[in-house]
């Protein structure tokens, strides 16, 4: 019984690592995609032929940076539903060895 529990700690926190990893590359590659937009952005910005595309870019960063908080509140959010259910588990099994 004692390998059961170990088994199942270890699958979800396995889980849980795996989905804060996938997480953490998508805001990374977000946050090099902001820099790219602003730094391209910019560089448009010095003719006047280009300061249309040179704006765009500027408002593409801008949506990126509101993605941000979006990607963070999802880990979060994802997270929680995963520890939840462990919860209630670890509960129930602690329940079970009280009453024996």
């Amino acid at each position: 019984m004692t390998g059961e529990s170990r088994d199942l700690t270890l699958d979800v926190g396995r889980d849980e690592l795996v989905i804060r990893r996938r997480y953490e590359t998508l805001g990374i590659v977000n946050d090099i995609l902001i820099g790219i937009w602003f730094l391209v952005g910019s560089i448009l910005f010095f003719s006047d032929s280009t300061t249309y595309t040179g704006t765009w870019l500027f408002v593409i960063g801008s949506v990126e940076l509101l993605i941000r908080p979006i990607i963070r509140l999802a880990r979060h959010v994802h997270l929680r539903r995963i520890r939840t259910p462990m919860s209630v588990r670890a509960r129930y099994r602690s329940a079970k060895r009280s009453q024996s």
